[in-house]
């Protein structure tokens, strides 16, 4: 599997999100392509902004036990998969910025590197390894990268 914490994964990331224009349309669900961004965006937002409330001590037990394997395990997201609600995106967004944004966000964690993700604490999840940190990120830019077939 691909390592987010590497400079070649992360350029490659960068290369496909550049080939992304504001036309650009999905092979399947609902989002345009400004809007994927922001939604990508909020894995990040999650780690380095705190501008998404916490989930509670029993919506956390709840994540945990149903929902964080299906995220941190190194299996391709389904098509179609259904959005957690603070993941949805409404509304027009600024192409330009949420891509560039992304690509900031995708070059802070590599320069961070694993060591600072190892045993870091997720927003929903608790401690994570660095291999689940990669997974999340990775397969969550992979498959929205896919989506808009670039």
């Amino acid at each position: 599997m691909n390592n987010i914490f590497n400079k070649e994964v992360c350029d490659e990331f960068i290369n496909r999100i550049n080939k992304l224009n504001p036309n650009s349309v999905g092979l399947w669900g609902k989002m345009n392509v400004s809007q994927m961004l922001a939604h990508c965006n909020v894995s990040y937002e999650m780690v380095y902004d705190n501008i998404h409330p916490k989930p509670n001590a029993l919506m956390k037990l709840i994540l945990k036990t149903l929902v964080k394997n299906k995220v941190v395990d190194d299996k391709p997201y389904p098509r179609n998969n259904r959005t957690a609600p603070q993941f949805i995106i409404k509304g027009d967004r600024n192409f330009r910025f949420e891509k560039d944004r992304l690509i900031v966000y995708i070059r802070k964690t590599q320069e961070l590197g694993e060591r600072e993700f190892e045993g870091k604490e997720s927003h929903s999840f608790g401690k994570l390894s660095s291999k689940e940190w990669n997974n999340m990120f990775r397969k969550h830019v992979e498959h929205h990268l896919s989506q808009f077939d670039v």
